[in-house]
């Protein structure tokens, strides 16, 4: 019997959250089901999105930075379909595959900086660990320098070098050769240089959760500081790369930073296949790779496989030709406009801080004495309410996908597709609005946040019981609103 995709979609359709409750992980369907997340989607294109019902949706997450190129772009897709059907040869392992090397030499190409070796990973908390091994081994140094508030993946090395406590927890003890300096603070990054025992400061150009930038010029030192003390420079371009910023990386706007090691991910993949690399200097690399017998000690099965190196390939192409690096500062600057017409009006919006389309837009306390007692009453209930009082009316009343950028961290995260265009600019940024006066009301955003997690989770019930019941009778005393 052949394998039929379409079949097995189509006889499971509209059961997307029940298997997932009962085979994956409940509890993500739970709390995905209290803020109004758990749609089945089952098409996209672009910035859009349709469920099972036929509802289209505008994502402004974007797959946290991976559909740059937007979703399911006819050319990644063409990319992929002519790779499967041209019967390659993939993952023959013992082999140099084709299309590794052709897309190592144009991301070199488009990089430069002397990083003239390239290690294909299957993601970017991959690229992080591979970093991590290859500072160690060639410096001959232990520790792992990162900044507060950084974000870098989530196995147990790139772990080790995360700035959330909530996502370490329960998992230690994790490396003790990793310290933290204070977001953006020379003085503290120097005082551990000067120990002389760090192999590696890691670094994102714009810190994913709460999307906080650094001085202008700051990183540009902190490379020099790093070449005065032996110490090798990782960026982690993983959310900033491939145009997000409005610049192939976010580094070229940030003048004469010289790193040794460079990560990518999400935005290579064109939002299809997992794929990433580490681009890394010469006498790194041959300081790990040293021997015939060390040619392959650090590898992975997949990380060459030619559907990934298919998918880079084609996302580059795209990049150039629909010029996205352009797009996303011009889309980014009529995406500030609107956003900071709301700000001037909002007692609630403190900061907005964006380049390209990487946008964060942080929330604070009011000076109103009332909007402030609202603004304490939210934050002593939980810390991470109140963005969830925007962003569960953008999902509910218009449709349009958001995040909140961190644990405990008021800021609401936008990173969309760098195809998107006028119209679903100025949509969402009128959606905005209405989400951001309405925290204004006398209910207040706990009021707003919690009455829409009440309402979900009363259709989340409703739903389960006429799941349940069939087409039965209603018991008495059972309403159809809930």
């Amino acid at each position: 019997m052949t394998f039929d995709l379409l079949s097995v979609s189509r006889r499971y359709r509209g059961q997307a959250r029940d298997l997932h409750r009962e085979h994956v992980n409940p509890k993500w369907m739970d709390a995905m089901g209290l803020i109004g997340f758990d749609k089945e989607y089952v098409r996209a294109l672009g910035c859009a999105l349709w469920d099972s019902e036929g509802n289209r949706y505008l994502d402004m997450i974007g797959g946290y930075a991976t559909c740059n190129v937007g979703r399911n772009h006819p050319d990644v897709c063409k990319a992929l379909a002519d790779f499967v059907t041209s019967q390659s040869a993939s993952m023959v392992c013992f082999d140099a595959p084709l299309l590794a090397g052709v897309l190592a030499r144009q991301l070199k190409g488009r990089i430069g900086r002397d990083l003239d070796r390239v290690f294909f990973t299957n993601s970017g908390t991959e690229g992080i660990e591979a970093a991590i091994k290859f500072a160690r081994c060639a410096t001959g140094r232990p520790t792992i320098l990162h900044e507060s508030g950084s974000f870098h993946g989530l196995s147990t090395g790139a772990l080790a070098i995360n700035g959330c406590s909530s996502f370490r927890e329960g998992f230690g003890p994790l490396c003790a050769h990793s310290r933290n300096f204070p977001r953006g603070d020379l003085s503290a990054l120097e005082a551990h240089l000067a120990t002389r025992d760090v192999a590696a400061v890691v670094m994102e150009p714009i810190q994913g959760k709460g999307v906080f930038l650094h001085p202008h010029g700051m990183i540009a030192e902190a490379s020099q500081l790093c070449a005065k003390y032996g110490t090798l420079l990782v960026i982690d371009e993983v959310q900033t790369g491939l145009g997000r910023t409005g610049s192939f990386l976010a580094i070229d706007q940030e003048g004469d930073v010289r790193p040794h090691m460079v990560v990518l991910s999400k935005g290579l993949s064109g939002g299809q296949v997992p794929v990433g690399a580490v681009l890394c200097r010469a006498d790194v690399w041959g300081r790990v790779f040293s021997r015939l017998d060390r040619a392959i000690v650090h590898s992975s099965t997949f990380h060459m496989n030619g559907l990934a190196m298919a998918a880079g390939l084609a996302t580059l192409a795209i990049i150039d030709e629909e010029r996205l690096c352009e797009r996303a500062t011009l889309a980014g600057a009529r995406l500030r406009a609107g956003i900071d017409s709301i700000a001037t009006q909002s007692p609630f919006i403190s900061a907005v801080r964006q380049r390209g389309l990487m946008v964060g837009i942080e929330f604070a306390a009011p000076e109103s004495l009332r909007l402030r007692l609202a603004w304490k009453v939210t934050q002593a209930l939980d810390p991470n309410l109140f963005v969830q009082a925007v962003t569960i009316p953008l999902m509910r009343d218009d449709r349009i996908l958001t995040q909140v950028a961190g644990h405990a961290i008021p800021v609401l995260k936008l990173t969309p597709p760098l195809v998107i265009n006028d119209e679903e600019i100025d949509l969402f940024t009128a959606a905005l609005a209405r989400a951001v006066r309405a925290l204004e009301d006398s209910g207040g955003p706990a009021w707003t946040a919690l009455s829409g997690i009440a309402r979900n989770a009363a259709e989340r019930r409703w739903s389960a019981l006429r799941s349940r019941l069939g087409s039965e009778p209603l018991p008495t005393g059972t309403h159809r609103d809930g």
